[in-house]
C-alpha cells in the first residue's frame, strides 16, 4: 500500500543526480544510508522509501519529499528510481536484491549479503543477467584508519606480516531481533561483515583462507544466535599472515587496542582514532652469528634494535558522524563509499568493494556457521520468497 503524498510538490520539485530508492529506514537504513544521501544531494536524490511503521513513513515523505510504501514490493514494482538500497532485514536481503535486479535497478545491499555462497552467486547472476551494478554495503573497509593501516603495511616498513589480531566488542545484553538465528541474527552475521571483509584485506583478496571457529550463546533473554565467536583465518602453506578475530558481547573492560599486527620487522597497533607503530631497518640492525652451544652466561640472545617509531590521528573533520557500537565508524567511510557508486554509474571508475572479495567473506561465514550447530529455539529459517 502506497502512503498519500503530495503528488503536485513532487511534479515541481526538480531532484538531481542519481535517484534513489531505499528498503527500510531502521538503524541503518535511515541512520547510515538516508543521512549520507542527504548530504550528497549533487549525487543522489532519495525519491522513494519502504518501510512497515507509518511514523517513518511520514518522516520520509517530510524530509526528503519521497514517495512511501509499507513493503518494498510496491516500492520496486512502481519505480522512479535509479539505485535500490537494500536495507531490509537480513533474510530479505537476497530475495528482495534478486527482485530488484530483475526489474532493472542497480543495488547496493547491506551486510550480510547473503547466509551461503550458492545465494550470493544467485544474486550476482542475477546482475549479470540484468546488465545492473550490484554493490556490497561494505563501508568499514573505507574507514580512515584501517586505509592507513593497509598503506604502513604495504610500505613493507613492518616486513612480512606473520600475525593480525583483531577485537570487536563490549558489554551489551540484547533482546532485539538479531538475536534470533531465525533472522540470521548473531555476532558473525551481525558485527563479522565488517571484522571479516578487513580480514580478507588483510589476508590477501585473491587467496581462500582455511576456517577455524567457535561460537556460542549465552544470551539470557531468549535469543539463540551466537554472541560470542572467536575466528582463526590461516593458510597451510603459511604465505598469508594467521589472523585472529574475536566478537563478543561479554567484554566489560574495553580492549585497549582494537588491532595489533605482528611483522617480521615491527608491528602496529591502535584503532579508529590513533595508529602507533615501530619497526627497524635490517640494514641497520646489529648481525648475529648462531651459537654453536648452549646460552652464554646462562642468558637469553638479547640486542637493541635501532626502533623507528611513527603514528597517525584521525584528521578532525574526517572524525564526524559515527555509527555503530563494535566499531567508531565515521561518516566519511559510508560517504566514499557512494562517491564510489557514482563514479561507477555515471563514468568510468571501477567500484572499490568489488563482488570477488565479498564472496570470499561469505565463504568465511558459511564455513563458520557449518563448523557451529548452535541448538534453536525456535523453528528453522523462515522462508522469504513468495
Amino acid at each position: 500500500m502506497m502512503h498519500e503524498i503530495n503528488t503536485s510538490t513532487q511534479t515541481k520539485t526538480k531532484k538531481p543526480g542519481l535517484r534513489v530508492g531505499i528498503g527500510g529506514q531502521g538503524r541503518s537504513g535511515y541512520g547510515i544510508h538516508a543521512n549520507t544521501l542527504a548530504e550528497i544531494p549533487d549525487h543522489f536524490s532519495i525519491t522513494a522509501v519502504a518501510d512497515e511503521l507509518p511514523e517513518r513513513c511520514i518522516e520520509a515523505q517530510s524530509r526528503c519529499n519521497a514517495a512511501t510504501y509499507e513493503d518494498y514490493r510496491p516500492l520496486l514494482k512502481a519505480g522512479g528510481f535509479d539505485v535500490f538500497v537494500n536495507a531490509l532485514p537480513t533474510t530479505l536481503h537476497v530475495p528482495a536484491t534478486i527482485e530488484a535486479l530483475q526489474r532493472g535497478y542497480h543495488v547496493v545491499c547491506e551486510k550480510p549479503m547473503a547466509a551461503t555462497v550458492k545465494e550470493f552467486d544467485a544474486m550476482t547472476a542475477a546482475a549479470d543477467k540484468a546488465g545492473r551494478k550490484l554493490f556490497p554495503f561494505q563501508n568499514n573497509r573505507l574507514q580512515p584508519f584501517f586505509v592507513k593501516m593497509q598503506e604502513v603495511i604495504a610500505s613493507g616498513k613492518l616486513g612480512r606480516i606473520i600475525h593480525v589480531r583483531s577485537h570487536w566488542g563490549g558489554f551489551r545484553r540484547r533482546w532485539d531481533w538479531q538475536t534470533l538465528q531465525d533472522n540470521l541474527g548473531g555476532s558473525l552475521f551481525n558485527t563479522g561483515p565488517h571484522a571479516v571483509d578487513q580480514a580478507i584485506m588483510l589476508f590477501g583478496a585473491e587467496k581462500k583462507p582455511e576456517v577455524f571457529c567457535r561460537m556460542d550463546c549465552r544470551n539470557p533473554f531468549d535469543g539463540d544466535a551466537d554472541d560470542l565467536c572467536s575466528l582463526t583465518l590461516y593458510d597451510p602453506e603459511r604465505e598469508a599472515p594467521l589472523i585472529e578475530i574475536l566478537i563478543s558481547a561479554y567484554v566489560a573492560y574495553p580492549f585497549e587496542r582494537m588491532y595489533t599486527v605482528s611483522g617480521t620487522q615491527g608491528g602496529l597497533s591502535g584503532g579508529p582514532k590513533h595508529l602507533q607503530w615501530r619497526y627497524f631497518d635490517p640494514q641497520k640492525a646489529p648481525r648475529q652469528e648462531m651459537w654453536p652451544r648452549w646460552s652464554e652466561d646462562r642468558e637469553y640472545p638479547a640486542e637493541d634494535l635501532p626502533w623507528i617509531e611513527e603514528e597517525w590521528k584521525i584528521d578532525e573533520e574526517l572524525a564526524r558522524g559515527t555509527s555503530g557500537y563494535t566499531l567508531t565508524s565515521f561518516r566519511c567511510g559510508p560517504m566514499g563509499f557512494y562517491a564510489n557508486v557514482h563514479d561507477v554509474l555515471v563514468g568510468d571508475a571501477e567500484p572499490i568493494i568489488t563482488l570477488s572479495q565479498v564472496r570470499r567473506q561469505i565463504e568465511v561465514l558459511e564455513e563458520a556457521h557449518r563448523q557451529n550447530n548452535l541448538p534453536r529455539k525456535r523453528g528453522g529459517r523462515p522462508q522469504t520468497e513468495d
